[in-house]
């Protein structure tokens, strides 16, 4: 499917336009509208609940209000003032996205049917496929396989019909007729995604073609399955026949056509948007997992780590999304600052999860990245010990402990891990760098070391780290010139990393450029602060190169004059 289609039609699907209100009380209503540029939903219902008590009739603050509350997932509250709203003579494309899918919680498909058709309306695609749906819900199968036929006609969202036709056909038990749109030729269009492949393997299973969805499942996922795959897969391979569970009635339908458009505007419109359709996906099917983790994704990409945090708790432990949902609320806690909380959920999901190689290294990661590099260690060497063969893709866990290995001093270890990075992908130009780099840092093996950021700069010409790597090496190399311009190019491309302009400073300083060199070392300490402090900065040494010079600085370390550099190794 042509993304430029979809674009377009999905531009012309339903546009969020901020209605703008004459509010009697400018001030509140100048205060909800910057709650809700920044997401602070329960600040915004709030300004316009107390708004819309006082001008009661003001379409646009309705419908500002109901989004609001739609936003905090509270449907219940936003369907209320969206009547209003829409009783007011309301043209709001959101309006009508709530209003239909509280009727559809209520079952009440014909006033679906006649609301789309008497313009409660969304967009072309929503309003095909809801009424579509509410045609089903009404007992209109015929009617209904019609309708979405209709959206199928449409250039560009052929396979959003094609898609919800086969799950409704699967939904009245027609499991033949579904098999023979997910298998035919425009069955490659609508079984792309997760959620379209199991609705296949389902169908498949209900036709006692167990094996046939046991190879779906191979070819979709490979072997390396989360523990919902996994399931599916030992349960096919048992024999048993799986319930169609992808869509079970007509308000799953719906919920479905709300989840579809939200994942095609997921990367062409803004979080805030997106999140009004995964937020009706929930209303109408609470177990909808991925809405749920998509609509605290997007809440966290919101930066209401606080809401990502509720959503993400919902998810029950026995369900196979589980790890999916604590690993999320732990990145949650994380990016709010809680990062104990964070390392406390992963710690129990390592105890309950503890075959899952991604929950030992997220752990790690976490306490990595919070420069905890002793205790990272153990969670990398678990994930290790649960892969039998190591391949290609296990790279980043052998290079990420050796990182950590690195930084606790225990460089034997480190540089194996390194090696072992390298040999299962050897041209990774992070693990060359990063191992050359150590290598100059230790005064070993410069000419390897060399080598290797040559070979890493050649892949990643524009990385700034590993230019500054390459000019750090020429420096340790006693090859002061050639390292000028490179550590220049490192300098143009990280301006305000301290450790970069300190290079820049030194390189400067063994060509004889003193005063340019003692500018870069100003510079760099001004980069130094808590915000910006890589530990790996030497305030007091740049200080003391300030003061008497990088000569007397080495001399005093007892390390080798610049002109003998050259000459070790």
């Amino acid at each position: 499917m042509a993304m430029a289609r979809i674009t377009m039609t999905l531009a012309l699907l339903a546009t969020l336009s901020a209605p703008v209100a004459v509010a009697q009380d400018a001030g509140g209503y100048l205060a909800a509208r910057s709650a809700m540029l920044s997401s602070d939903f329960d600040e915004a219902a709030d300004y316009y609940a107390r708004a819309i008590v006082r001008d009661p009739s003001n379409v646009p603050l309705l419908e500002n209000a109901a989004t609001a509350y739609l936003g905090l997932g509270d449907l219940d509250r936003a369907a209320q003032i969206a009547r209003r709203a829409f009783e007011a003579k309301s043209e709001n494309q959101l309006v009508g996205l709530m209003l239909i899918g509280d009727l559809a919680r209520r079952d009440d498909w014909k006033g679906i049917v006649s609301g789309i058709d008497g313009g409660m309306k969304v967009g072309p695609l929503f309003d095909g496929l809801a009424k579509a749906w509410a045609l089903v819900g009404d007992g209109q199968m015929t009617e209904a396989l019609t309708a979405f036929d209709g959206v199928a006609s449409n250039e560009g969202v052929e396979a959003f019909g094609l898609y919800h036709k086969a799950l409704a056909l699967a939904s009245v038990g027609d499991f033949e007729g579904a098999a023979e749109l997910f298998s035919g030729e425009s069955g490659r269009t609508i079984r792309v995604t997760r959620r379209g492949v199991v609705a296949y393997a389902e169908v498949l299973s209900q036709l006692e073609r167990n094996q046939d969805a046991l190879d779906l499942i191979e070819e979709s996922f490979g072997t390396s399955l989360d523990p919902y795959l996994e399931t599916m897969r030992d349960r096919l391979a048992a024999g048993e026949t799986l319930a169609f569970d992808a869509v079970r009635t007509p308000v799953d339908g719906l919920a479905e056509v709300y989840f579809s458009i939200a994942s095609a505007l997921r990367s062409e419109a803004q979080e805030d948007y997106t999140l009004i359709y995964t937020r009706m996906a929930l209303a109408l099917r609470p177990d909808h997992m991925d809405a749920l983790l998509m609509t605290a994704e997007l809440l966290e990409s919101l930066g209401r780590f606080d809401l990502a945090t509720q959503v993400y708790d919902t998810v029950p432990r026995e369900d196979p999304a589980f790890h999916s949902a604590e690993l999320g609320r732990a990145e949650a806690l994380r990016q709010a600052g809680r990062e104990d909380a964070a390392i406390e959920v992963l710690r129990q999901l390592a105890k309950s999860h503890s075959e899952l190689p991604l929950v030992h290294v997220t752990l790690g990661d976490t306490l990595r990245g919070m420069d905890r590099f002793a205790e990272a260690i153990g969670p990398y060497s678990d994930a290790i010990a649960l892969i039998e063969k190591p391949e290609e893709q296990h790279w980043i866990i052998f290079f990420a402990r050796g990182i950590s290995y690195e930084r606790t001093d225990e460089w034997e270890k480190a540089e194996a891990d390194f090696r072992k990075a390298l040999e299962l992908r050897p041209e990774q130009p992070q693990v060359m760098n990063y191992l050359g780099y150590s290598y100059l840092e230790k005064d070993e093996n410069y000419e390897e070391a060399l080598e290797l950021i040559e070979r890493a700069v050649a892949l990643r010409p524009d990385s700034g780290y590993i230019i500054d790597s390459l000019g750090w090496g020429l420096y340790r190399l006693g090859r002061y010139e050639e390292a000028v311009g490179h550590m220049e190019k490192a300098v143009e491309r990280m301006a305000i990393d301290p450790i970069v302009n300190d290079h820049l400073g030194d390189v400067y300083w063994a060509v004889g450029r003193k005063r340019e060199a003692q500018f870069q070392w100003q510079r760099a300490l001004s980069f130094t602060s808590e915000d910006n402090d890589t530990g790996d900065v030497d305030a007091d040494r740049i200080r003391r190169k300030l003061e008497v010079g990088l000569d007397k600085v080495l001399e005093e370390e007892g390390a080798a004059p610049l002109q003998k550099v050259a000459n070790d190794g």
